[in-house]
């Protein structure tokens, strides 16, 4: 697939103020920006925490350095350095919020508040202003307010439950799935408060929770226990739903295969060049499968321990079957699909990965680096009217910092 030049974006016109930090905030905000929007990222004095998140770090020739951390998940947007503690910061907080559509900000429950920058006091000045706030918990609830981290989250929702198998225990996902689960949500949110303002001319409080989240992740498993109360197990590779549906070891590597119904097994079996497994009783439907899956297990890896596994499932996917390579991620970053997808991208010394949300007539992604420590300051302030005399004045203050405070 060739990819288009990128557009303005989808969101183009669109202007996002960025308080967060972290991850699940900034995250939602770059899949904004990715598509046009502009996304102004505010910065405490001692600037975003992730920035040191490494090895690896990207190096600058002023000495100063970025973590991949930060590089992976703020790229398009521009920077400021603001201490919004201080009265003077706020003013220039409120200078910003002008014409801007979203506020997003991932402060504990009642931290805005304190400032005077709330919601119910932002909405009489901002009508139109759609406010999210990325927190733990939430505000109301035994844990409202309180801190929430990825790793935490999943071990109190039961994702950590279900990861990993019975030899291993609970485990954490190698990802930061409830991070990055909350900036989709988040961005899914954001976007329907912009559609329903098309509507009514108002803006609305988001209430974004890495708890509720994370929670909405666990499927089929919170499914299942609705349906037969039985507590969700950690299975390994294999579907708690679904047989066959795991990795088999071949020749020349893992592989994954699977059969979403009993016709794909049919023919999977015809495909494998042993018919007879889709006759045996044991199974003739999913149910049967799920019942006797050690012995399809062991079927099965004696019939592949000699394939060619990369040869293999890409005949079967040619044939209409699940199946694929069991990739590290450099493999899978340097595959063919992945550069035809436009899914790694390049802007001078930074590398990254692209957007996967594709646009026909307004194609957006990576389009500018991840902006340096209070980078855009200047362009920013000017650009709302600020007089280069303010600005040197803001500084002398100390409201706006150019340098990481340590």
């Amino acid at each position: 697939m060739n990819q288009p030049p990128l557009s303005p974006g989808a969101l183009a016109g669109i202007k996002v103020i960025d308080l967060t930090r972290v991850l699940g905030g900034p995250y939602c905000t770059m899949i904004l920006a990715d598509h046009g929007a502009e996304v102004i990222k505010i910065e405490p004095p001692q600037g975003d925490e992730v920035r040191d998140w490494g090895p690896p770090f990207l190096e600058q020739s002023d000495g100063s350095r970025d973590a991949s951390y930060f590089l992976g998940i703020n790229r398009n947007k521009r920077a400021l350095a603001l201490d919004i503690g201080s009265e003077a910061g706020r003013a220039v907080l409120l200078r910003l919020l002008e014409g801007a559509d979203v506020l997003v900000e991932n402060f504990k429950p009642g931290g805005m508040e304190k400032w005077g920058l709330g919601y119910a006091s932002l909405e009489q000045r901002f009508p139109r202003l759609i406010h999210c706030r990325v927190s733990g918990f939430g505000g109301e609830g035994p844990l409202g307010g309180l801190p929430g981290y990825d790793a935490i989250l999943q071990a109190m929702t039961g994702l950590m439950s279900i990861n990993g198998d019975p030899s291993t225990g609970p485990l954490r996902m190698g990802a930061p799935v409830v991070d990055l689960a909350t900036g989709l949500y988040s961005a899914i949110a954001i976007l329907m408060a912009l559609q329903e303002r098309a509507r009514s001319g108002r803006g609305q409080f988001l209430d974004m929770t890495l708890h509720d989240c994370a929670m909405a992740l666990l499927h089929p498993q919170a499914a299942n226990y609705f349906l037969n109360g039985r507590r969700p197990v950690a299975t390994g590779n294999p579907h708690p739903n679904l047989a066959p549906y795991e990795t088999y070891q071949t020749r020349t590597g893992q592989i994954f295969i699977a059969a979403g119904n009993d016709g794909q097994f049919r023919k999977l079996c015809h495909e494998l060049g042993a018919p007879d497994l889709a006759a045996d009783p044991r199974f003739l439907t999913n149910a049967d499968r799920l019942a006797h899956r050690g012995d399809l297990i062991a079927a099965f890896s004696a019939l592949l321990a000699e394939a060619d596994g990369a040869t293999l499932t890409l005949r079967l996917l040619h044939a209409g079957l699940p199946a694929g390579p069991v990739r590290a991620v450099d493999e899978a970053l340097a595959s063919e699909h992945a550069k035809a997808r436009g899914m790694v991208a390049e802007i001078g010394a930074w590398r990254g990965l692209g957007t996967p949300i594709k646009l026909s007539r307004t194609p957006g992604g990576p389009r500018a680096a991840p902006p340096r420590f209070a980078e855009h300051t200047d362009d920013i302030l000017a650009g709302h009217g600020f007089s280069p005399e303010e600005i040197q004045g803001l500084e002398n203050e100390g409201v706006l910092v150019r340098q990481r405070r340590k």
